[in-house]
């Protein structure tokens, strides 16, 4: 397993930053890690990278403990922290031959893998400027690349498209998605729209609790009560022939004789609909199921605990 976080644990004072958090990670997945700010996030990452000890429990990197041999894992990890920290006055393959030479990379290669990275990441037009005088998006493209210089078999991104125009966002997130197919890959972000382009699994945090872990797919489908039939008839009717139906959760008017069903069991409900225009003589224009947006499906699961 690359990440395998057992019982992790870190205490602020009186606040639990993360509490007794577990889950894992395989070769070859591309795992979003979302939450509310200040949910815990940032400071897991920190303890799977070694910049921080946990309080309780063990994070390990392909099998070795974090805590026990930290410089072993960080050699099997590329880190981009959300601030991204770089040298502005050293022209970029200048700084990535830095960051090489902390990694011990043999010389006699380095210059082909400065290259191989600088295309990786999409750096080719400005590879020769100093970092300073890249836009935010290179700037990033620069961190990636530092991440990569030493090919670790895990990356860990905190928020890597932060900041970034759409074109940017797009142009990242497909070299993320390319270096999926090789490594395992756990980023954090706070554009939704990032996680369900990029990943089929993920994982939410909030106030040091994981509330999901799950494929996209059975997140946005929902659990339990959680399914969605939507409905519009060409009549006006009255919502609580809806309401009273057996196995209905909720239901809310979008519009004019339109209507968002939540139910345990979305196929009972659609058949029960039909029957009911059958019986009192209703047209049915629209009947059909709808997964709830990863926006939906956050919030819900983030909120319940705000209250």
């Amino acid at each position: 397993m690359s990440i395998t976080v057992s019982n992790l644990t870190k205490i602020y004072g009186e606040q639990r930053a993360i509490n007794d958090i577990s889950f894992k990670v395989g070769k070859g997945e591309i795992v979003g890690f979302l939450g509310p700010n200040g949910a815990g996030k940032s400071t897991t990452m920190k303890i799977l990278t070694g910049y921080l000890e946990a309080d309780g429990g063990s994070a390990e990197i392909c099998d070795t403990k974090v805590s026990t041999n930290s410089i072993a894992t960080k050699k099997k990890i590329g880190y981009l922290p959300e601030a991204n920290p770089l040298y502005f006055d050293m022209y970029v393959r200048e700084y990535l031959e830095f960051v090489a030479g902390v990694h011990e990379i043999e010389s006699k290669n380095l210059k082909v893998k400065i290259q191989e990275v600088i295309t990786t990441v999409g750096l080719t037009p400005e590879a020769n400027k100093k970092i300073g005088q890249l836009s935010k998006g290179y700037k990033q493209r620069v961190g990636l690349a530092a991440a990569l210089i030493h090919d670790p078999e895990v990356l860990i991104l905190d928020e890597p498209t932060s900041g970034l125009d759409p074109n940017q966002i797009v142009e990242i997130r497909e070299v993320i998605k390319r270096l999926g197919k090789d490594k395992t890959v756990l980023f954090s972000s706070h554009i939704l729209q990032e996680v369900q382009a990029i990943c089929d699994r993920v994982i939410i945090i909030n106030k040091g609790n994981i509330v999901a872990d799950d494929t996209l797919s059975n997140l946005q489908n929902g659990t339990a009560d959680k399914h969605i039939v939507i409905v519009q008839f060409k009549e006006n009717i009255d919502i609580n022939i809806l309401k009273n139906l057996p196995g209905v959760s909720t239901v809310t008017t979008l519009e004019n004789s339109k209507f968002k069903v939540q139910t345990s069991d979305p196929e009972s409900i659609r058949k029960q609909i039909l029957e009911l225009s059958l019986k009192n003589d209703l047209n049915i224009v629209s009947l059909h199921s709808e997964s709830s947006s990863l926006e939906e499906v956050f919030r819900n699961l983030t909120s319940n605990l705000n209250q």
